[in-house]
């Protein structure tokens, strides 16, 4: 006979029911008298969304509430599966991506926007590198804030539009593929969540795409532009790093109310977490066909020679170093948002 006289409802194709707290289907078990077999209760039990839910009724809290005092044996609670730590890429690998510039795409296509100079500050802050993977690759490599690279996400771009190359495939892949390393334990971090060690004071902004994040920073240098490399990828355990700081998230386009969403469940002591919506309440037909993002609201290129303009359409290289806005957008944006 079993020592508990309370346990969690062993899993069927029917165990899971909706969450009487958070309404989600089939994510709550309830607990089970293990003589009987009966429910103690439809709200006595725990939801599975232990992030965004965290609902958890147990049969003691459930007599306590109901008057009964009568002593229970305590209640079974499965072991909570150890957590691997994550496996690293050997930083002389990653510091060996830090050359052959010249033949790389995407830093051609900064090179063209900012000019040399502003783009070896861009080469400095982000840790962009070169893949052999695809001629012309770049790999984007997530370090942490302890300084340790998680893993990096290779792409192809096309050097004078800047946009990811998707014909005759999409070029995207990992770092850690590529290498083979074996039992490779991945656990994704930020990219750029390095810059919150080195500048801890500056505010946190969020995106989604790698190069938004990058461009972002060029026109806004006073926040620390981190992206999550997907939308499904804002999560409460990649933000942990980022607890007690300031953020503002800044979704793609069709992508604000899902934000909006998952933020309200991303509690982290001391932090304050907001979601701009001018992108979405900004967004033309065609951008919200597109999927458009931050950077395509920033970058204004000249048809000809490709270069970033200003409102006054000359070329934003020309304002980089001397510490002014550099368009409407950023003055507006800065405002609306009090940074």
């Amino acid at each position: 006979m079993s020592a508990y006289k309370y346990i969690f409802q062993p899993y069927s194709s029917n165990s899971k029911q909706t969450c009487p707290n958070c309404g989600k289907p089939k994510v709550f078990t309830r607990y089970i008298d293990v003589e009987t077999n009966e429910v103690l209760a439809p709200n006595v039990g725990k939801c599975d969304r232990e992030d965004k839910c965290g609902y958890h009724y147990p049969p003691k809290q459930y007599f306590a509430d109901s008057g009964d005092t009568t002593p229970t044996t305590p209640v079974y609670h499965p072991p909570k599966k150890t957590q691997t730590p994550p496996t690293y890429i050997n930083p002389a690998i990653v510091e060996g991506s830090f050359k052959y510039f010249s033949n790389n795409h995407f830093v051609s296509y900064l090179n063209t926007l900012f000019g040399v100079e502003t783009t070896n500050t861009i080469l400095k802050t982000y840790p962009i590198g070169t893949s052999k993977h695809w001629q012309g690759a770049t790999v984007f490599w997530q370090v942490d804030s302890l300084g340790k690279v998680r893993t990096g996400k290779i792409m192809l771009y096309n050097p004078t539009t800047g946009k990811r190359v998707k014909e005759p495939h999409n070029c995207i892949t990992w770092a850690h593929s590529v290498l083979k390393q074996p039992d490779f334990t991945l656990k994704q971090c930020l990219f750029g969540e390095h810059l919150i060690t080195q500048y801890p004071n500056k505010p946190i902004a969020i995106v989604e795409s790698e190069k938004t994040a990058i461009i972002a920073n060029v026109y806004m240098p006073n926040y620390n532009w981190l992206a999550t490399g997907g939308a499904q990828n804002l999560t409460k355990e990649m933000c942990i790093p980022l607890r007690g700081k300031k953020i503002v998230l800044f979704p793609d386009v069709n992508q604000h109310h899902k934000w909006k969403q998952t933020a309200a469940g991303i509690l982290l002591p001391q932090t304050q977490i907001s979601v701009s919506d001018y992108l979405e309440k900004n967004a033309t037909p065609r951008m919200r066909e597109q999927g458009a993002d931050l950077a395509d609201i920033l970058i204004k290129p000249d048809p000809v020679a490709g270069w970033a303009l200003t409102d006054y359409n000359y070329p934003v290289m020309w304002d980089l170093n001397k510490n002014i806005r550099l368009t409407k957008f950023c003055f507006n944006l800065r405002q609306g948002l009090n940074f």
